[in-house]
């Protein structure tokens, strides 16, 4: 009996271990939309604005303007790491960034069609709708991304493993498996472009401005 009184204190003044990889910081991830200004090019003609958009035109329509975005996914990984006393095992806790978005951003105009002119401001207003579209679609897809990844990286919980290879399994996971699923979320945009270019609405273009964008099409001043 008297063992049993004893063992009790031997518990209550036993000091506690710490572990050291509560120094770390939260695992986090950070989600950057890229802004980038929009840039104006009237150097090509409309024929090669056509060849250029060949794969979105219409079969036997000329492309009169053209808006181009390159959708960009870029990850930036930090992992501060604590070593085990053997020099056989880390703590480490992912610091994760993601910047998307279109960049660069491009609108065409074809050059037939002057700055000023009414098919100029016709034609432009027409892409400025793609560029709303594409502007639209990256901030509608943001809620989803941070959660996805918040669930799978921000969970409070550190990452244990051998020394040396936290770092490289974060990277082949972002590069493998998360960049492309942005990508495919990005992809989804041309969904909406596709709704933009109706058949009507090539035809309103074409026939705007009394009939001065079918002229030139006609090869008619």
């Amino acid at each position: 009996m008297r063992f049993l009184l004893i063992f009790p204190l031997l518990l209550m003044t036993s000091p506690s271990r710490a572990d050291p990889c509560d120094a770390l910081p939260k695992p986090s991830v950070t989600i950057k939309r890229i802004e980038e200004r929009l840039s104006t090019n009237t150097e090509y003609s409309y024929k090669s604005l056509t060849n250029i958009g060949a794969a979105l035109a219409r079969p036997g329509k000329q492309v009169l303007g053209l808006t181009r975005g390159s959708a960009t996914v870029s990850f930036a990984s930090h992992t501060p790491a604590i070593t085990d006393p053997s020099g056989r095992w880390e703590c480490a806790s992912p610091q994760i960034t993601l910047s998307f978005g279109f960049s660069p951003m491009t609108v065409y105009v074809a050059r037939e069609f002057p700055a000023g002119s009414c098919a100029y401001k016709e034609i432009y207003e027409h892409e400025m709708r793609h560029v709303e579209a594409y502007q639209k679609h990256i901030a509608s897809i943001e809620k989803g991304l941070t959660e996805s990844l918040n669930a799978r990286f921000a969970t409070g919980s550190i990452w244990r493993g051998p020394v040396g290879q936290t770092a490289a399994r974060l990277r082949q996971e972002l590069d493998t498996r998360w960049a492309p699923y942005v990508q495919r979320q990005i992809k989804l945009v041309d969904e909406a472009q596709a709704r933009i270019d109706t058949a009507e609405e090539y035809e309103r273009v074409a026939n705007a401005c009394e009939g001065a964008i079918g002229k030139v099409l006609r090869g008619k001043s």
